[in-house]
């Protein structure tokens, strides 16, 4: 009997600063790719045209060959892609999240999963996000932000930021995700040193008013909010280690709020996937305060699906299995 499933190529690695978890995320993927009986290729896009021969070696965290962000258009202009059906993107970051590998897989014809073109750029750009959250009524923190122009003035940001939102505030990159180049600065002391590394990440560094409370999240896929779900870093700040650390941080999903608070999170996340344009699968973080008022951070429109991931836990909450998840991206991508 012929296998009438389409062929999948599985982009993985990348590199971003986060290509550590896209390999993560990769490997998990290709998994149930081969337990669903996809026919699937497996392509770093960092390799370009060299990529590896054995399969371990896309997921060791050594590299098997020089990367480079050049390699991207090598790799999607090859023959590796030929009689391909859809990409299932499993990068993260730059080149991953950012709209560039899904213009090149658009130039090719070939179909891809997550959202297109324009919504993933701008849920990269945590700037233009929130701009556009304010615009739809979605609330956010407070923000200011610094072009790498301005690093060496960063001293007079601090006037501003004690006038407007205060200490403790958030400075980290426009346009990285996984906590990547984040620091909460509890005193003026701290700002230079902050900025500075923001900005060794991005060519703008976003300075946000710091809300005390909980690290929430929801899920969204084929346009419905998936269960909310609260996480308990051991940090304090659900940061690299406790989101990628086995044991690190403790989730509870779906999340014991009051139902008006509940309902309220799943409808913002809702809009907040909308008002980006996004498609098939996000998720969106939010900050819960003290006083149960929700803060929108940021659109997540290729979320993490390792072992430690959050939509296959908010996804097994309803009885979705991994697999299950991955099959209906799948079909909404297609």
């Amino acid at each position: 009997m012929i296998n009438q499933k389409p062929k999948i190529a599985l982009f993985l690695g990348g590199t971003s600063p986060e290509r550590a978890i896209s390999k993560s995320t990769g490997e998990s993927i290709y998994k149930a790719l081969l337990t669903l009986g996809y026919e699937t290729i497996l392509i770093d896009p960092a390799y370009g045209g060299n990529q590896p021969k054995n399969i371990e070696n896309f997921f060791t965290q050594e590299d098997y060959t020089k990367i480079s962000n050049r390699n991207y258009v090598e790799a999607v202009n090859s023959k590796l892609l030929d009689r391909v059906d859809l990409a299932f993107l499993a990068l993260h970051g730059r080149w991953g999240e950012d709209g560039t590998i899904q213009s090149l897989l658009e130039l090719r014809g070939i179909k891809y999963t997550g959202s297109k073109v324009l919504a993933s750029s701008i849920s990269m750009d945590k700037i233009m996000s929130k701009i556009l959250f304010r615009h739809y009524d979605i609330k956010t923190p407070e923000w200011i932000s610094i072009h790498t122009d301005g690093a060496s003035k960063s001293g007079g940001f601090i006037e501003i930021i004690k006038n407007s939102f205060g200490f403790p505030c958030v400075i980290k990159p426009n346009d990285q995700g996984s906590t990547v180049g984040l620091t909460i600065c509890r005193k003026e002391a701290e700002v230079k040193d902050a900025v500075e590394l923001a900005l060794r990440y991005s060519d703008k560094a976003l300075i946000e008013e710091y809300i005390p409370g909980h690290e929430i999240t929801v899920g969204i896929l084929e346009n419905n909010a998936l269960p909310v779900l609260k996480i308990k870093p051991k940090h304090g700040l659900y940061d690299y280690e406790c989101k990628y650390t086995s044991g690190m941080s403790e989730y509870e999903v779906p999340a014991n709020l009051p139902k008006q608070v509940y309902d309220k999170l799943q409808s913002q996340a809702l809009l907040a996937f909308n008002s980006l344009g996004c498609e098939s699968y996000a998720r969106i973080d939010f900050r819960l305060s003290e006083r149960n008022e929700t803060y929108c951070l940021e659109v997540n429109t290729l979320p993490g699906m390792t072992s430690t991931s959050l939509v296959p836990k908010m996804a097994k909450a309803i009885g979705m299995t991994f697999e299950q998840l991955i099959e209906r991206i799948i079909s909404l991508s297609l």
